[in-house]
């Protein structure tokens, strides 16, 4: 359901910061919902001939739209554009003169094309902080399609996930999109701070393949520190045990025992007291050097109850453990423990996750459900000042 007037500022902290959002499918309107969340005004501009191209990824369907596109542009307003058309150029380019923030993901070199790459608008927008999400960057990887499953592929985080000797298999996301969303949010929050020091706008880039690889952290770290090339263990851990995937009575177990100070615990919840002093399971090390045999003792004791016993007297104890669950058991896990991770289906329509961090001043606002394509196209540009083409390069 849409307020009356959802493109004003929210009273999040980036109230009255205008987005001209070019990204599409996941990355970029994932990170510029985020902003949409904390008050931003953002513009989504979307060619007029199906828009995003999420809009058509279904099933599943609510309300008649793909649920892969509902669940990354609340907040946003859609303006139709044809960007190869001049007209629409122009329009789109008297967008960004107004904007703060510019976000696209489009093949390096194509809003150049345009007359709306960086060094272009940057003329009559200096202050403009212009964020290009890419692949596989804009040098050497610039022909490369930068589709979230190649670079999970390419960037090795397949051959870290999956069973042992396996072809590898990837997460059962987009994750990369959605770590590189978060980096690029981080990246113009920060250009915005520096303009708010200097009034310089500047440009922010980041690629799929950069962000992959930050976010393996040990794997990566075990690589670039010790030489170590890092294979799929299934539900193991390369540095740490017991800390894998157990049968219990009813349904499958995670242990996730980081200390040793859990693991003795852990011991004596199964009634095991002397493993802990077993020479081959006192300290991490030694369990990972024998965690095969450490599995075998584990797994009896473990199967004689429900995943859900152990889940609360070992939690209760200090143990991190939990089951499997399903998405279904997910939100109603964070439902018991007050998350508030739904959004109020009346603000914004149906299947919206909440912005998932909590301010105690400037929380996210929730103002108006993801836009129809191009509803919002009249608003935006009866309130838009035409551009001087005399300077836009067009």
């Amino acid at each position: 359901m849409h307020t009356d007037h959802p493109h004003e500022a929210g009273p999040g902290a980036l109230s009255g910061i205008v987005v001209a959002d070019f990204g599409r499918v996941l990355a970029g309107p994932y990170m510029t919902m985020l902003l949409a969340d904390l008050g931003a005004d953002v513009i989504k501009i979307e060619r007029p001939d199906g828009g995003d191209d999420t809009r058509a990824w279904g099933p599943p369907f609510a309300d008649g739209q793909a649920t892969y596109f509902l669940g990354v542009n609340r907040n946003k307003r859609s303006v139709a554009l044809d960007l190869t058309d001049p007209e629409g150029r122009a329009a789109a380019r008297a967008i960004v003169d107004r904007a703060d923030v510019l976000v696209e993901n489009f093949r390096p070199g194509t809003m150049e094309r345009l007359g709306l790459g960086f060094e272009e608008v940057r003329r009559t927008n200096p202050g403009l902080v212009y964020c290009s999400v890419t692949g596989f960057g804009t040098d050497g990887g610039a022909s490369l399609p930068g589709y979230d499953l190649l670079v999970q592929a390419v960037g090795g985080l397949m051959s870290v996930t999956g069973e042992p000797g396996g072809t590898g298999t990837k997460a059962g996301v987009a994750l990369v999109d959605v770590i590189t969303g978060l980096h690029a949010g981080l990246g113009v929050l920060a250009a915005l701070r520096h303009r708010e020091r200097t009034g310089e706008g500047q440009r922010v880039e980041v690629s799929l393949l950069g962000s992959l690889l930050s976010a393996l952290t040990n794997q990566a770290a075990a690589h670039l520190g010790a030489g170590v090339v890092p294979r799929a263990m299934g539900n193991r851990h390369p540095s740490i045990t017991p800390y894998e995937v157990f049968e219990a009575a009813d349904r499958p177990l995670v242990l996730a025992v980081g200390t040793d100070r859990q693991f003795r615990t852990l011991c004596e919840r199964l009634g095991l007291p002397g493993l802990a002093d077993d020479v081959r399971f006192a300290t991490n090390t030694a369990r990972v050097a024998h965690r095969e045999e450490l599995a075998v003792a584990l797994a009896g004791p473990l199967a004689a109850r429900t995943a859900d016993a152990w889940f609360g007297e070992l939690t209760a104890a200090g143990v991190p453990c939990g089951p499997i669950n399903d998405l279904a058991g997910a939100f109603a896990l964070a439902d018991r423990l007050g998350l508030g991770t739904r959004v109020p289906e009346e603000a914004t329509g149906p299947g919206q996750v909440a912005h998932p961090v909590r301010f105690g001043a400037t929380p996210p606002s929730y103002r108006s459900a993801p836009p129809r394509l191009g509803e919002h196209t009249a608003e935006v540009l009866a309130e838009t000042p035409p551009v001087d083409n005399s300077n836009a390069g067009l």
